[in-house]
């Protein structure tokens, strides 16, 4: 019987470097295939399959629409483009967002686990907020073998603590032993893993409050909320004990992400109306210089209230503006 035959990884910040390590240590002739997603700007530069071609032995490909999986052969996507798994080959899809990112750790979990069953790896690595956990668990629920990079040496942690958070993960494993285990592996059939390398994952100590049993997969509700990325009405659902956002649009969120989401539309939003703010102040001086010239004292002393109105309205955004970053940058220093 055949190894393991697709070994997805995903990650965030510090990512490229990760997989960077990882390729190193898989040979030429690995009997899988690979597939990565790493959180990259949509306008940055599509170096990364240069990177880990230098970094590695694999064949190191940017995936297209409809290519076949081949053994041996490391897949990632274009800038801006989901990376999606059929049986048998690729999709590369320009869809909606998930939990603010395209490509998405998640899409690519989802339907490899769809595709693959138990015959997929998935492995979170380095990365913020917690993207792919759901993926992780929808691989671990068809059989797959979850690992997660040990978050206390990621550059960024959040990202593996959220898989074990809500995945009974197969192991916890060092970045320098996640090559390693891989190969392992792909030569080893599925439901045989017993030699993997790394700490075996238990049963948090305490777990997140439970849902009754048949509550616990997919309850549908709508709540008061909007998309940040569309102004959609957002759905939310319990997948285990893992809670969703959706929109009709199809961006979807994961706890952490959604947070992370609003707080990026706040921001636009808020220096939106400081623009305007400002806007407003200048057009209101200008009126009232002209006024003055005209003569007409009415309409300069109404122009000036409008001026010092707009004025106070903005000194308000701004100093909300900083009390958030001290805020910020004092749970920075004190850490998590």
């Amino acid at each position: 019987m055949s190894g393991h035959e697709l070994i997805v990884l995903g990650g965030s910040a510090g990512g490229v470097e990760a997989l960077s390590h990882i390729v190193a240590d898989l040979p030429a002739d690995l009997p899988a295939a690979v597939c990565a997603v790493i959180h990259m700007p949509a306008d940055g530069p599509a170096l990364l399959v240069e990177v880990l071609a230098r970094a590695g032995r694999m064949r190191t490909l940017r995936a297209s629409d409809g290519m076949p999986i081949e053994r041996g052969c490391f897949y990632v996507p274009p800038p801006d483009h989901h990376l999606l798994v059929e049986l048998g080959h690729l999709r590369v899809v320009h869809g909606p967002k998930e939990n603010g990112f395209r490509p998405a750790v998640d899409a690519l979990f989802r339907t490899a686990a769809r595709a693959y069953g138990p015959r997929v790896v998935g492995v979170i690595l380095t990365g913020m907020l917690d993207d792919g956990t759901a993926g992780l668990l929808a691989i671990k629920r068809r059989g797959g073998v979850a690992l997660v990079q040990d978050p206390y040496e990621a550059l960024f942690p959040s990202m593996p603590q959220s898989a074990l958070r809500y995945v009974v993960v197969d192991a916890v494993v060092p970045l320098a032993e996640i090559g390693p285990a891989l190969v392992r592996l792909a030569y080893t059939s599925p439901g045989t893993e017993a030699a993997l390398a790394g700490t075996p994952a238990h049963e948090p100590e305490v777990a997140p409050q439970s849902l009754p049993p048949d509550l616990r997969v997919h309850v549908q509700a709508n709540v008061p909320l909007t998309c940040p990325e569309c102004g959609g009405v957002l759905t939310e659902s319990y997948d285990g004990e893992l809670l969703r956002f959706h929109c009709l649009a199809g961006h979807s969120y994961s706890r952490e992400s959604l947070v992370e989401q609003q707080s990026q539309a706040l921001d636009y939003t808020l220096w939106s109306a400081y623009n305007a703010l400002s806007e407003r102040v200048l057009l209101a001086h200008r009126l009232m210089d002209d006024a003055a010239t005209l003569g007409d004292k009415v309409s300069r002393r109404r122009f000036e209230s409008l001026a010092n109105q707009a004025q106070h309205q903005r000194d308000q955004i701004s100093r909300a503006f900083t009390a958030g970053q001290e805020l910020k940058d004092q749970k920075e220093e004190e850490g998590p």
